[in-house]
């Protein structure tokens, strides 16, 4: 699995968020994206997941442009920006309705993501009643029930406490042994600690690439 965007740029409402970027992402491997507010980070991850469309330049998933040849990456889990989810549901709930869009994750699968992240599949809390922290830990399971080719976390230890940051970071690397492409976007120096790369960003551009 391989992720290519060669000279994207991309404009809101005539402000450039996204200015000439190339970068390659290769499966089996962690990269950490930095940057200061608006630098560009999360903007980045959603084109790769298919949620914006470049003005111009290509996104490559293997040898499929995205938005011509695929909407969006075929097995892909996404953490972005605060997790918001249906309140009257479970945790175990809440994964199998979104598990049911694909039908790719087993209830073994949805299980399994919720242990990883330190949730009990068996809690009958409805998310309503979730910390900040479990709601962040619920995303989390989400994005790694169907096992992806390829992870994108951004901040994925906000508001974890520091046994639950550990328990993040084991699953990253999990994820990367097992072959996806982790992406993970943090203004947090510990979180992209031991990435195979590091790309910083600054208004729109990757500065080291």
């Amino acid at each position: 699995m391989k992720v290519r965007i060669e000279n994207v740029t991309k404009k809101i409402k005539g402000v450039t968020i996204l200015d000439n970027v190339s970068c390659e992402f290769e499966g089996g491997k962690i990269y950490g994206i930095t940057g200061a507010n608006g630098s560009g980070k999360t903007m980045l991850l959603r084109l790769i997941a298919g949620l914006i469309k470049a003005d111009s330049g290509c996104v490559y998933i293997d040898d499929k442009i995205l938005k011509k040849d695929i909407d969006h990456p075929e097995n892909i889990g996404v953490l972005i920006e605060n997790p918001n989810f249906w309140k009257r549901y479970t945790g175990m709930e809440t994964l199998k309705l979104l598990a049911d869009i694909r039908k790719q994750a087993t209830e073994d699968d949805i299980k399994n993501a919720l242990v990883r992240v330190g949730l009990e599949p068996s809690d009958k809390r409805v998310v309503r009643k979730y910390s900040l922290g479990m709601r962040q830990k619920l995303g989390i399971a989400q994005a790694i029930m169907e096992k992806p080719d390829i992870l994108l976390l951004d901040e994925p230890t906000n508001a974890l406490d520091k046994k639950s940051v550990e328990q993040v970071r084991k699953i990253i690397h999990e994820e990367a042994e097992r072959g996806a492409i982790v992406i993970i976007a943090s203004h947090n120096p510990q979180d992209i600690e031991g990435c195979s790369a590091i790309l910083e960003m600054a208004e729109g551009r990757v500065c080291d690439e």
